[in-house]
């Protein structure tokens, strides 16, 4: 049987945060890999995806899957700096799941891939494919491994995954603001008995209402959730680029204390259910 691991290139928030204070948990923007045996799926690239094409184009050329939350700049702009998606060799299939209209994925690349944003345009990745579907649907795979998903509240829309893999089960609920009664109610049974949820915790409680309808969450209530639906373990995730390594810190603490086995997601971070 094969292992289930999910490990994180990127937890920041919104923008890339390089700097003394971001060092111990990471600047980069949000990128996930999926590892199950010898299948990988990738979820979202951002800024941490540069790193994570570096080490993908080392190995031997492969196919995978690409599956987008949403297309917010900080969630998309590592794929121009993902070295396999210029080389047709690999065979990446990339999907989105949020679009409301008849928007793409392709369309929205290539708008941040044309001059003068941006020097290369899109029809470059080479080795890339663009695909649609809508948040709620299944996709199969066809592998063993179930990729379930759900519709977050997002400004623009967004997508939540569920990878289900010989008995372990992980979640991403990120980009999610709380506060929809109806949304909120699906996510819950979506996220229901998961054994790794990782949730969108941009602000605290006292935060948060200075930004509503920006379209996060706060970490209390991903522990709340994680409590109520009997998530195992529940990452916080999406961190503020305004918060230092030590303010994490105390963060960390203060969850585990209401849910023991909470973690603050960390770059580099491998899970293993």
């Amino acid at each position: 049987m094969s292992q289930l691991s999910l490990k994180l290139w990127g937890v920041r928030g919104s923008t890339p945060t390089p700097g003394a204070g971001t060092l111990r948990y990471g600047g980069e923007t949000t990128c996930f890999e999926f590892r199950a045996g010898e299948d990988a799926i990738l979820i979202d690239c951002g800024s941490g995806a540069r790193n994570l094409g570096v080490e993908l184009h080392a190995a031997p050329p492969r196919a995978f899957d690409l599956f987008f939350t949403h297309t917010h700049l900080d969630h998309i702009c590592g794929l121009p700096f993902f070295t396999p998606a210029y080389d047709d060799r690999f065979s990446i299939t990339a999907w989105a799941g949020h679009f409301a209209d008849r928007s793409g994925l392709m369309d929205i690349i290539c708008r941040i891939m044309s001059p003068p944003i941006f020097p290369v345009a899109a029809n470059k990745l080479r080795a890339v494919s663009f695909r649609n579907f809508r948040s709620g649907d299944t996709v199969e795979r066809g592998d063993g491994i179930a990729l379930r998903t759900v519709a977050l509240n997002h400004p623009g829309g967004a997508t939540g995954y569920r990878l289900d893999h010989f008995g372990k089960s992980i979640c991403i609920i990120t980009d999610h603001e709380h506060g929809n009664a109806e949304i909120d109610k699906a996510v819950r049974r979506f996220v229901e008995g998961a054994d790794v949820m990782i949730y969108d915790a941009m602000y605290t409680d006292a935060e948060y209402d200075r930004f509503v309808g920006w379209g996060h969450s706060t970490w209390q209530k991903g522990v709340e959730l994680a409590l109520d639906a009997g998530v195992a373990c529940p990452v916080l995730f999406h961190h503020d680029p305004r918060r230092t390594d030590d303010e994490l810190d105390a963060i960390g603490e203060a969850a585990a204390k209401r849910h023991p086995g909470t973690l603050v997601a960390r770059e580099g971070m491998v899970l293993n259910p």
